[in-house]
C-alpha cells in the first residue's frame, strides 16, 4: 500500500476550443498522492456529452490539456493506508465527481447530509477539468489510470458487465437522481425529454422504479419504436404529432428533461404537468433557456428545478436497482484507441444510445 507506480498515466489530451477529433495521446502527472487516494487501471469509461462541452470550452474556458471521461471503471492497483473498504484487484468505479469538502475541517451542510454532488465549497473536485486541494489537476478516462480519492470510488456489482455500468456512472445516475428524490414510483405517471443517451436511462430507470406511465418525448418520430422497447408506454413526437401540447396537458406528475439545446418549446413542456407537477432540467445547454411566465407555475402549484448528477451513496443504490430489475442499457463498445472517431461520432447523435470506450490493453 501507498508504493510508488510501476505504471504511468497516459491518456488522450485535448489541447484547445479545435480539439474535438483532434485529441493527442499524451504522458501527464496526476495528482500528487495522498494515502486516501485509489488509483485505477481503467479497463472501460462511457462518452458523455459533458466530455464534448469541456473539449470545446463550451461551458467556459477549460484548463487545456484536458483529458476527459467521467464515467470510469477498471481495477484498483494501489490502494492509500488510510482507505477502508477497497482493496487491490477491486473491480471500482468513478462518476463525474472526485472530491468534495466532506473530510475538511467545517464541511457544508451538503456535505453533512449526504448530497456531496451539491458540495460548492473549497475541496469540491470534478474528475477532469479541475483541481484538487492539494494542488493537484484532476485527469479522465480516456486514460490508462485515474487516480481518485477513495470517497468517491464505488464497487461495481458482479452481475453487471463493465461496458453497461460505465455510462451508469454520469449518465445514469444523472437521470435516476431525479426520478427518486421527486418521487418517481406506483402511482406516478412520469415524462422523459429528450431521448438520446441520458433520456434513455430516464425511460428504463423510470420502468424500473415502478413509474405506472413513462412517456418518451423527443422531436421525430423516428425514435418511437426504440423507446418503446426501453419499455415506455407511450411516445410524442413533438414536430411531429399534431396538437401533442393540447391532447397531452395536464397528464404527467413528474418531467425530466435532458436536453442540452435551449431550442425546444419549455411553456408547452410544463403544460404536460397536471396539478403539483414538477419539472426537473439535467440538460446543460450552452445558452439560455426559453423564457417561461408565472403563470406557466402559479396556476396549477407546479415546480421547476434541476438535478446534477448524484452522490457516491445514490450511484450504489442505483448500480442495485441494475441488478434487481435487470436495466439493461443500449449500450456500443467503441475502441479506447479510436477515442478521437468515438467523439465525433457521438457530437453527430450516432449512438443509439451510448458508447463505451474499451482499454484492450487492461480489460
Amino acid at each position: 500500500m501507498g508504493s510508488k507506480t510501476d505504471y504511468t498515466f497516459q491518456g488522450w489530451t485535448g489541447q484547445d476550443k479545435d480539439c474535438v477529433g483532434k485529441m493527442k495521446w499524451e504522458t501527464y502527472d496526476p495528482k500528487p498522492w495522498e494515502e486516501t487516494d485509489v488509483d485505477i487501471q481503467i479497463t472501460h469509461c462511457g462518452v458523455c456529452g459533458s466530455d464534448i462541452h469541456t473539449l470545446r470550452s463550451g461551458w467556459g474556458p477549460t484548463d487545456y490539456p484536458c483529458v476527459v471521461g467521467h464515467e470510469i471503471i477498471g481495477k484498483a492497483v494501489r490502494v492509500g493506508s488510510e482507505v477502508k473498504g477497497i482493496k487491490v484487484g477491486d473491480r471500482v468505479g468513478v462518476g463525474a465527481q472526485s472530491d468534495s469538502c466532506l473530510n475538511r475541517k467545517g464541511k457544508c451542510n451538503d456535505c453533512s447530509r449526504g448530497w456531496e454532488n451539491m458540495c460548492q465549497r473549497e475541496g469540491r473536485c470534478d474528475t477532469y477539468n479541475s483541481k484538487f486541494l492539494n494542488g493537484g489537476k484532476s485527469y479522465g478516462g480516456y486514460a490508462d489510470y485515474h487516480r481518485c480519492p477513495s470517497h468517491f470510488v464505488v464497487h461495481i456489482p458482479d452481475k453487471l458487465s463493465s461496458s453497461d455500468a460505465a455510462p451508469m456512472l454520469c449518465g445514469g445516475v444523472t437521470t435516476y437522481s431525479p426520478l427518486k428524490n421527486n418521487g418517481c414510483g406506483p402511482g406516478k405517471r412520469v415524462g422523459i425529454v429528450g431521448v438520446g443517451g441520458l433520456g434513455h436511462f430516464g425511460v428504463l430507470w423510470a420502468k424500473a422504479l415502478g413509474a405506472d406511465r413513462v412517456v418518451g418525448i423527443s422531436r421525430k418520430a423516428n425514435k418511437r419504436d426504440d423507446v418503446l422497447k426501453l419499455g415506455a408506454d407511450e411516445y410524442i413526437a413533438t414536430d411531429e404529432d399534431k396538437d401533442w401540447a393540447t391532447k397531452y396537458a395536464g397528464t404527467l406528475d413528474l418531467i425530466v428533461c435532458t436536453v442540452s439545446s435551449p431550442k425546444m418549446p419549455l411553456q408547452e413542456y410544463l403544460g404536460l404537468l397536471d396539478t403539483r407537477g414538477h419539472f426537473i432540467q439535467v440538460g446543460v445547454p450552452e445558452k439560455p433557456l426559453p423564457q417561461i411566465m408565472a403563470f406557466d407555475l402559479i396556476g396549477k402549484s407546479k415546480t421547476f428545478g434541476g438535478s446534477m448528477i448524484g452522490p457516491p451513496a445514490q450511484i450504489e443504490e442505483m448500480l442495485q436497482l441494475a441488478v434487481d430489475k435487470n436495466v439493461k442499457p443500449w449500450i456500443e463498445e467503441r475502441d479506447m484507441q479510436d477515442a478521437n472517431q468515438a467523439c465525433l461520432d457521438f457530437e453527430e447523435g450516432k449512438p443509439r444510445y451510448r458508447y463505451t470506450l474499451v482499454n484492450k490493453k487492461h480489460a
